[in-house]
C-alpha cells in the first residue's frame, strides 16, 4: 500500500523558493528547486518539431543523468527564439546555479507560456538575485511559480520505505501525449541510479501522463524530469516503482481536474482490445473527443458519441456487435447498440465528478485507461486571448 504524505514534503536534502518578478501580475512567477548534492536524473521531453530553448538544452543536459538544480519562469516559454533564446537558457542557468554554488551544467531550466517571445532577462536576473537565501523545505512558493493558467499549485508526496518522493507540476491546457505533457519535477532521497531512474519513470509515465488529455495538443515545453540525491540511501526497487506509479497517477488526475475552464474529470477505462496500444488509443479517442467532452460538461445522455470515438479508430480491432460501454457502472451500449436505460438516471449521473466511463470491445486482452477533463466555455474564454492576459 502506498502512503501519501500530507501536507506534503521535499525529500531530504531538496529546497525551494518561489518568487512574484513581475512576469505575472500580483503572482509567483519564478521558481528555484535546488539539491545539497548533486543528482542522479532522467526526464522525458516532449517530442514536439518545435521545442523551446530549455528543452534543448535539457536535452544535452539529461544525457549525463546529473542535475542538481531547476529554475523555472512563467509566463513566457522561450519557444520559436532561435539562437538567442537557447543562449538566454544557457545565461538563465548560469544565474541560477550562482545562487546555489551549482555547476551551470547541473542546472535545468524550465519555461512556460506564450510561444515566440524572448524572456524578460533583466527581470530574471534581478529576481534570481539572491533567491539563494531563500531557499527552504517547504514547496509550495515555488509550485506556485510555475503555474500559468492553473487554478491552484500542485504538489505530492509518497512515503517508500525511509524514503520520500515528491512530485511538484503544473498543467492546465496544452496537454497531450506525446511523450509527458506539461512541467513536472521529482524529488526523491532515495539511491538509485540514472538508468533506474529512467525506466522507472518511463514505466510509471506510460500509464499516467502518456494517456493524459485535455485538449489534445502537445506542448512545445513539456517536460517530466526524476532527480535522486540518494540521502535516504538504497530503496527496494519494487516499493519504490510503486510508489512513483502511485504519485504520477495521482498528479495526472490533478492535472487532468484543474484543466483550463474544466468542471469535471473525465475517466475512460478501455478493456477488451485486441492488445494493450490499441485499449491505449481507443482510450484517448473517447476522452480527447470534444462532442464527448462537451456530452460530460452537459450531462447530457448523448451515447452515441461514445460509439463514435470508439468507431473513429479506424486502425484498431473494432467489432460493433461486441462493444458494451458503461458511464457511472449503468450500461449505456450493448452489443454495439443503445442500451434500454433511462435518459434521466443517465444524466444524473453525468453530472457527478469524475464522469467514469468503461468500455468493453470484446476482442482480445488489452486494457487501458485515459485521463481528461469536460470542455466548457471557460476553456475558449482563458485561450481566446491567451497571449494579452
Amino acid at each position: 500500500m502506498v502512503r501519501f504524505i500530507d501536507p506534503p514534503v521535499l525529500p531530504r536534502g531538496f529546497q525551494a523558493a518561489g518568487r512574484h518578478i513581475g512576469l505575472k501580475e500580483g503572482e509567483n512567477d519564478l521558481a528555484l528547486f535546488h539539491s545539497r548534492r548533486p543528482c542522479e536524473a532522467a526526464g522525458l521531453l516532449t517530442r514536439n518539431h518545435f521545442p523551446g530553448a530549455p528543452i534543448i538544452l535539457a536535452r544535452e543536459r539529461l544525457v549525463e543523468g546529473r542535475l542538481q538544480s531547476v529554475v523555472v519562469n512563467a509566463k513566457v516559454s522561450n519557444v520559436a527564439t532561435g539562437e538567442a533564446g537557447l543562449e538566454d537558457a544557457r545565461t538563465m542557468a548560469r544565474w541560477a546555479g550562482g545562487e546555489g554554488g551549482v555547476d551551470p551544467g547541473l542546472v535545468l531550466v524550465a519555461s512556460t507560456g506564450v510561444i515566440g517571445r524572448r524572456l524578460p532577462m533583466e527581470l530574471i536576473q534581478g529576481g534570481l538575485k539572491g533567491m539563494g537565501d531563500e531557499l527552504d523545505v517547504d514547496p509550495w512558493a515555488a509550485a506556485r511559480g510555475i503555474m500559468t493558467t492553473d487554478t491552484h499549485p500542485k504538489v505530492l508526496t509518497v512515503q517508500v520505505g525511509d524514503a520520500r518522493i515528491t512530485a511538484v507540476g503544473k498543467g492546465a491546457g496544452m496537454v497531450a501525449p506525446n511523450m509527458a505533457t506539461m512541467l513536472v519535477f521529482i524529488f526523491t532521497d532515495a539511491e538509485l541510479p540514472a538508468e533506474a531512474l529512467d525506466r522507472a519513470l518511463r514505466r510509471a509515465c506510460r500509464d499516467s501522463f502518456q494517456l493524459l488529455s485535455i485538449d489534445t495538443d502537445t506542448s512545445t515545453s513539456d517536460m517530466v524530469v526524476i532527480m535522486a540525491n540518494g540521502e535516504a540511501g538504497p530503496v527496494d526497487g519494487d516499493r519504490f516503482q510503486e510508489g512513483l506509479d502511485s504519485l504520477c497517477m495521482r498528479m495526472a488526475e490533478l492535472v487532468a481536474r484543474d484543466g483550463e475552464g474544466a468542471t469535471k474529470l473525465l475517466r475512460v477505462a478501455v478493456e477488451g482490445a485486441l492488445d494493450r496500444p490499441e485499449a491505449r488509443r481507443v482510450a484517448r479517442s473517447v476522452v480527447e473527443s470534444p462532442l464527448v467532452k462537451t456530452m460530460a460538461y452537459g450531462a447530457d445522455p448523448n451515447v452515441g458519441r461514445i460509439l463514435m470515438a470508439v468507431g473513429k479508430c479506424v486502425d484498431c480491432r473494432i467489432v460493433p456487435e461486441a462493444v458494451d460501454a458503461w458511464i457511472q457502472g449503468q450500461k449505456v451500449i450493448e452489443g454495439g447498440v443503445r442500451a434500454d436505460f433511462q435518459e434521466e438516471e443517465v444524466r444524473s449521473l453525468l453530472s457527478g465528478d469524475p464522469v467514469e466511463m468503461r468500455i468493453s470491445l470484446g476482442t482480445g486482452p488489452g486494457r487501458a485507461t485515459a485521463l481528461g477533463c469536460d470542455l466548457t466555455e471557460g476553456y475558449i474564454e482563458e485561450n481566446a486571448a491567451y497571449a494579452s492576459s
